[in-house]
């Protein structure tokens, strides 16, 4: 088989997935507290390097070229973005980067766990407890508690997340931190989840609550179509060296090969 064949098909595989990262990114250009992925790449290494076979079958022409490249890992990027002013009483933002809700969501065996999200749009829900827009999910307060809303008055949320309705006070959401963002792995629906039974959340460095605000999605949808034209571009250009290569090994079998 031809090396190059390989080599190139890597560097395909690997843009076509930023591709896909850098699409989800600009769909969700206008979602509400979504927060950016940023795909990478790594440089894999020669076949002899990487199975650690030794030098009883390393080539040195070959390994000078490389084992091509492989998706690495995915980041989260949970930069604060702009802020868009709604004067909706249950719209809320957080001002501080890395901080987050926590809302309490089915673990699909009758119990539930505790998730966060940026997205600050709550509602009241049938059964009259603060909740999410999106999913319907249950706000907790500091002691992962829900709040109960009552069904008519007026809604103040101080800063510290401090909940009020006609000027008693009904809870307070939590506003936390985490201790290592990169846990943090995306569920859908603007959640983050952690990896592993060690909750991770730690007391949030400031608590900054904006109601009557949202916080909009941290794409720049400009630099990200930017950036998945130069990954389509990228997967191309191995797409037209498979291509090539393979009309090359078509001549060498089927015309040299018949000539010899």
């Amino acid at each position: 088989m031809n090396y190059g064949l390989y080599l190139s098909a890597s560097g395909m595989l690997s843009n076509m997935y930023r591709q896909d990262v850098f699409a989800n990114n600009l769909a969700n250009a206008q979602t509400v507290g979504f927060k950016l992925d940023r795909p990478s790449i790594r440089q894999r290494e020669p076949e002899a390097m990487e199975d650690n076979l030794g030098y009883a079958v390393s080539q040195q022409m070959l390994d000078k070229l490389g084992g091509g490249v492989l998706a690495g890992t995915q980041h989260v990027q949970h930069d604060r973005a702009a802020f868009s002013e709604t004067k909706n009483p249950f719209d809320m933002a957080l001002d501080e980067a890395g901080t987050f809700f926590a809302v309490s969501v089915s673990d699909g065996q009758g119990g539930t766990q505790v998730q966060l999200t940026r997205d600050g749009r709550f509602t009241r829900d049938s059964e009259g407890f603060l909740a999410t827009m999106t999913g319907g999910y249950r706000v907790l307060d500091e002691k992962d508690k829900q709040i109960s809303m009552p069904a008519e008055g007026a809604i103040h949320v101080r800063d510290d997340g401090q909940v009020s309705v006609n000027g008693e006070a009904v809870g307070k959401i939590q506003v936390t931190g985490v201790s290592d963002l990169e846990r943090l792995i995306k569920q859908g629906q603007n959640l983050f989840a952690w990896e592993g039974s060690q909750d991770i959340r730690t007391p949030a460095s400031r608590i900054a609550v904006s109601q009557g605000y949202t916080e909009q999605s941290s794409v720049d949808p400009i630099s990200t179509l930017m950036q998945l034209i130069d990954a389509t571009k990228t997967a191309n250009s191995n797409a037209n060296l498979i291509r090539y290569q393979d009309q090359m090994l078509d001549r060498v079998i089927n015309t040299l090969g018949s000539v010899a």
